[in-house]
């Protein structure tokens, strides 16, 4: 009979030990965060400046872009009119107001080059391709600027689930160390390693998740500023040979 109770009493003392561990762990993010090893907090850490850069980048382009498009939406109509009255001087100013329009930048370039041969009798086809030239150089250069960083956030879109899947092999790891330290398989053995898998999985995939959507986006927006910028050219070449036909007339 006694030995029945000892035996009784010490598995309700270690089935309580046991229920008392597991009720200890915390999962909220102050308890995960004291839970993971030096390896895992590194993991973290490198995935948070991932993101801070990310953000950043998105910030960046975003104010950017929305420059560009509302200076363009005011300086094509206006650009426009005075080519339409033939003030070259008059659409440079007006280019030069609205200096962080892709349009602009394009414009500008090519009408310098117009105007740096304009004290000629004529335009010569020399003239016209050194101004194409001059609007090619300028499209390639502002295609880079608003190309700016979307490197980066590719790179981090396409990265940083690799970067949490370390943390989660780190924290499996933990966790089989936990097994073989504590002799036991319950819960309070294995939470450390469980919390460092999954909150550095998590936090890769929240990390490259929106770095690939707005990687995406963004490119689709400078594609279609390649395009404006390729009609822009194209018109603006088409005005220099009309102007050159009137000059022979």
């Amino acid at each position: 009979m006694f030995n029945v109770a000892a035996f009784t009493l010490t598995h309700v003392s270690t089935m309580a030990t046991w229920v008392f561990q597991e009720q200890a762990v915390g999962w909220d993010p102050i308890s995960l965060w004291h839970q993971m090893g030096i390896p895992a907090k590194a993991v973290v850490i490198i995935l948070f400046i991932m993101s801070g850069w990310s953000i950043g980048v998105m910030i960046d382009r975003a104010m950017a872009f929305s420059a560009a498009r509302k200076q363009s939406r005011a300086f094509a109509p206006a650009v426009a009119g005075a080519l339409r009255d033939g003030k070259i001087e008059e659409a440079i100013k007006v280019a030069e107001r609205n200096k962080k329009s892709h349009l602009a930048k394009v414009v500008t370039s090519g009408l310098m080059e117009f105007r740096a041969h304009q004290e000629s009798g004529e335009i010569p086809g020399e003239t016209i391709e050194a101004s194409k030239r001059a609007l090619e150089r300028t499209e390639a250069i502002v295609h880079a600027e608003l190309k700016r960083g979307l490197g980066g956030l590719a790179t981090i879109g396409s990265t940083a689930p690799f970067v949490g899947l370390l943390g989660t092999v780190v924290g499996i790891i933990n966790a089989f160390k936990g097994i073989q330290s504590e002799k036991a398989t319950g819960l309070a053995a294995v939470a450390g390693g469980i919390s460092e898998a999954l909150v550095t999985t998590a936090i890769g995939l929240f990390v490259a998740i929106p770095a690939v959507m707005m990687f995406n986006y963004l490119t689709g927006r400078v594609e279609a500023f390649d395009v404006e910028m390729d009609n822009s050219s194209s018109e603006l070449i088409d005005y220099f040979l009309k102007r050159r036909g009137m000059r022979r007339t």
